[in-house]
């Protein structure tokens, strides 16, 4: 791509809109710093100086789709308590709506606590249930979704899944067929649980660890001949248009139409891969749904994936930032 082409395709990403549905979560962070170790047991003690609450899971993506111009209308369930408000609170600051949010009597929000000090990632803790959906929260989050579908022009459907529940192998049928009635692409960042249930997709995007544990197969990530036969076999079994795998460190390669693309990763300084999936998918999809073809929004993605990991924590896409980087790495 050229700078016309790039500078074209950001400001495209300006006039659509993502629905996202899945799992999402509260990312709840105490920040500190560590003088002692435990007198009770070898661990470090963390004198918390700062607490933050941000969104997470399927919200993230969100956030990363905002940060990127674009409209992001996110679908799901979470509790009825006190966290689901939490939730819905950190929406409105970060300026979403909550129209595609159900409130059920039966789950919990989901909350991701990380314990950082220095830098330093020290522990985390998940509060969650992960059974499926019930019969009723699965018919209203449904009834939601067509609501939406209805009354508002959708450019891209992007199904997070981060084996929550929400994604039930009904909402995911469902929602896939309506989307091919209405010519939307549709974007999968998958679990290895319903790892074949996204027929017809328009592109899948699992990690080698998913790709690997979905096909029950396992070679060294740097196995070029196993890698593509494990991706051909992937694309025979969902029947989807582009399959692309990140790879880590190597990049990520994809597999379209029958060829392959490899796309090494760029130098950085990594700190944290925490959302960097989460980006990948936002900047493949809108890019998938402004016209771009698989090998140029693979490039792309993994541009933004190596970014967000210089950062600490969770943290969306910074549009000004990569685009710089596009013009000088595309």
């Amino acid at each position: 791509m050229n700078k016309e082409e790039i500078s074209n395709l950001f400001n495209q990403f300006n006039q659509l809109t993502a629905l996202i549905i899945g799992d999402v979560m509260i990312d709840a962070y105490y920040w500190g710093k560590v003088d002692r170790i435990s007198p009770e047991a070898p661990v470090p003690v963390v004198h918390v100086q700062r607490k933050e609450n941000r969104l997470g899971g399927a919200a993230n993506v969100a956030l990363n789709v905002k940060s990127l111009g674009a409209k992001a209308i996110m679908c799901s369930v979470v509790g009825d308590g006190s966290k689901g408000d939490v939730f819905r609170k950190t929406c409105k600051e970060s300026g979403f709506s909550t129209e595609g949010i159900i409130d059920s009597v039966d789950r919990m929000t989901t909350v991701k606590t990380r314990v950082i000090a220095a830098g330093h990632h020290i522990v985390r803790i998940d509060d969650e249930i992960t059974s499926p959906l019930s019969n009723t929260d699965e018919r209203n989050l449904l009834d939601c979704i067509q609501q939406i579908l209805q009354r508002q022009k959708i450019d891209v459907v992007i199904f997070e899944d981060y084996n929550k529940g929400v994604l039930t192998p009904k909402v995911i049928s469902t929602v896939l067929g309506w989307a091919e009635e209405r010519n939307i692409p549709t974007a999968v960042d998958p679990k290895k649980d319903h790892f074949f249930l996204y027929q017809k997709c328009s592109l899948f995007k699992p990690n080698l660890k998913e790709l690997k544990e979905g096909l029950l197969v396992e070679f060294d990530k740097a196995d070029t001949a196993s890698l593509k036969n494990a991706m051909t076999s992937l694309s025979e079994k969902l029947n989807c248009k582009t399959a692309m795998v990140t790879l880590s460190e190597l990049g990520v390669m994809t597999h379209h139409g029958g060829a392959f693309h490899h796309e090494p990763a760029h130098e950085r300084e990594i700190n944290d891969v925490s959302g960097a999936g989460d980006t990948v998918i936002s900047v493949a999809a809108l890019a998938l749904a402004s016209g771009v073809s698989p090998e140029d929004y693979a490039k792309l993605a993994n541009l933004a994936g190596g970014l967000v990991c210089e950062k600490v924590g969770v943290v969306p896409i910074d549009k000004e930032r990569l685009q710089e980087e596009a013009y000088k790495h595309l």
